[in-house]
């Protein structure tokens, strides 16, 4: 059975740093595709950052370069996403999910997933 925990959400001050990890049981990360997704209340999941598959192409939206950083630790089947400069707006449940396609690249688009964990709570105060 393949299972995906998020774990590291935390309720925070603006301005600091936090690092997310997702475990994976049943399968190895490295293996697949990999993104972080996030949804706030009211609001629909959107993509955060993804490492592929391979080749650990990592893709960050341009306005998030330099603050979010995705990465691999394949002795311990996770990966993990740093924001850094947390923000107000960065309060949201934050999802790991793993991927169906393998290719060089990798995509913000949660059809592109197969595999999801339940979440954790960023909560950032300003």
């Amino acid at each position: 059975q393949v299972q995906l925990q998020e774990s590291g959400g935390d309720l925070v001050q603006a301005g600091e740093s936090l690092t997310l990890t997702c475990s994976a049981s049943g399968i190895t990360l490295d293996d697949y595709p990999v993104a972080w997704f996030r949804q706030a209340p009211g609001k629909e999941r959107g993509g955060v950052t993804c490492i592929s598959w391979g080749t650990d192409y990592t893709y960050v939206p341009e306005s998030e370069k330099g603050r979010i950083t995705i990465s691999r630790n394949n002795t311990e089947n996770t990966v993990s996403l740093e924001i850094r400069n947390l923000r107000a707006g960065d309060t949201a449940m934050y999802y790991c999910a793993a991927g169906r396609r393998r290719g060089p690249h990798c995509f913000l688009m949660p059809d592109e997933y197969k595999y999801w964990g339940q979440g954790t709570q960023v909560t950032v105060s300003s």
